[in-house]
């Protein structure tokens, strides 16, 4: 086709683009490629080894005066960078064929960063992560990691067994499945989940299988959150919930979960932290459009099986299949196979699913003995695998911390832990937002879903700690 602000109508096939560039032997009528872009205003220009440059808002004018090939070109960059793009490769391509344009292919190149940032928008202040910085710090310094929310122990046997037949049997396991779900998996979901929550669940309308549990937050957010929507978050909040927000173009809103402290020398409970409702309802508004409610909550618990209405699920489906379109087929596979075995065993002492959480308690209270003996007040938690500590105790005998001027204090003393004592947790502030990590930074975050040996090498470097404060 030919471009709309060339000046004489010209035929232009792909074998003589190639040739010629886009317009060959003719003359660009620049206002009528301004006309495209009414928006378009000149700012500035330059002139460089005989090409003139005009900057405008969104585009880029490129006149080329000496080309060899005896013809003028134009470009549109900047704002109109996704249809300009295959144009200036095109461009440049044939340029640097025809040994002509290195100036023009510099000076083209260069305008990718002059005209604008590179990152869209709704990337800014989300950029830095919390969880590279410690687990960063945790690998430097070989510290016993209890920070991060991984088992370090392997899977239960008939998870691997399952895992190894769907590799190395089916071989149609090795190509796509449906976009939404293997259908085997979706239907034992259904099933278990259903008779979990008392109510019918269709595997194909209220199921959507997605790459992990940050695939179905994405993938909701991206779905369900437009520009302006304020979307209510429940603090302490797992730290995705307000990046991906954001990205989504909405405003987090925050309510933050209120201690009701026990009594003197008795360990607080994590049932002890209280939603109040009349605060909850004041932040609602005419542009509330969705209250993450995660619970057991993280960090107090952790995040589980999404799953949901047809009316709401359909638009999940869209992003989906706009997206990451399809998980692995063979994962899949292997979990619909646990799955079926557990719905055989749920309720009985084999049951995984009871059996789990027998072992975690029995991890939680080991972990709680142990960071008693140095003076830490554990919450104890009444659901997943975390635990946060109370370091109220350190914080008023070890007030100055290095760390920035504005770093809370419970980042300070994790890096200060992680360095001095050879354990990592995680700080409880980066659960909160800015504005409310000031009430919170005497709070610190371990994780019990841990080895024998991870636990014990826990046990020898706080007996270690121990030995200190008591010289």
């Amino acid at each position: 086709m030919t471009p709309p602000f060339c000046s004489q109508q010209a035929k232009v096939t792909p074998a003589a683009a190639e040739e010629e560039s886009l317009c060959p032997n003719k003359t660009w009528d620049t206002a009528s490629f301004l006309d495209n872009f009414p928006n378009a205003h000149p700012t500035s220009s330059f002139q460089d080894s005989g090409t003139s440059f005009e900057f405008t808002t969104g585009v880029l004018l490129c006149f080329s005066r000496t080309l060899n090939f005896g013809h003028q070109c134009s470009m549109a960059l900047g704002g109109m960078l996704r249809n300009a793009a295959a144009t200036y490769l095109h461009l440049v391509g044939s340029l640097q064929r025809k040994n002509a344009g290195a100036s023009l292919t510099r000076c083209l190149h260069q305008t990718l960063t002059m005209q604008k940032q590179l990152q869209a928008r709704r990337l800014d202040k989300i950029d830095k992560n919390p969880w590279v910085v410690f687990t960063k710090l945790a690998s430097e310094c070989d510290a016993v990691n209890l920070g991060q929310g991984f088992p370090d122990f392997p899977p239960p046997d008939f998870a691997v067994e399952a895992f190894q037949h769907a590799v190395s049997g089916d071989f149609m396991l090795n190509q796509y499945t449906m976009a939404f779900g293997y259908p085997p998996l979706t239907k034992i979901l259904a099933s278990f989940f259903g008779k979990l929550l008392g109510q019918e669940l269709h595997p194909l309308e209220n199921v959507l299988v997605t790459v992990g549990a940050y695939g179905a937050l994405f993938t909701a957010f991206q779905a369900l959150v437009d520009e302006g929507d304020e979307v209510i978050i429940i603090e302490p909040s797992f730290d995705c919930y307000e990046p991906m927000t954001l990205m989504a173009g909405g405003r987090p809103v925050f309510v933050s979960l209120k201690l009701t402290p026990t009594k003197d020398r008795e360990l607080d409970s994590s049932s002890a932290w209280q939603l109040d409702p009349t605060e909850l309802a004041s932040k609602f508004t005419s542009r509330t459009k969705a209250l993450i409610l995660n619970t057991p909550n993280n960090p107090l618990g952790k995040v589980g099986w999404v799953l949901g209405p047809d009316r709401l699920l359909k638009h999940l489906r869209t992003v989906h299949q706009n997206s990451v379109f399809h998980c692995p087929t063979q994962n899949q596979a292997a979990v619909a196979q646990s799955f079926q075995r557990e719905q055989l065993h749920f309720g009985q002492p084999s049951s995984y699913f009871l059996q789990f959480p027998q072992a975690m308690q029995r991890k939680r209270d080991h972990m709680i003995q142990s960071l008693q003996s140095v003076g830490l007040r554990p919450v104890i938690s009444q659901g997943s695998y975390f635990l946060i500590t109370d370091i109220s105790d350190f914080k008023s005998r070890m007030p100055d911390l290095p760390g920035a001027v504005d770093e809370p204090y419970d980042s300070r003393f994790v890096k200060w832990m992680i360095k001095n004592k050879g354990l990592v947790a995680i700080p409880v502030s980066i659960f909160y937002s800015q504005s409310h990590q000031k009430h919170v930074d005497h709070y610190i975050r371990f994780c019990f879903v841990k080895d024998e040996s991870t636990l014990q090498a826990m046990d020898k470097k706080l007996q270690e700690w121990k030995a200190e404060l008591g010289a």
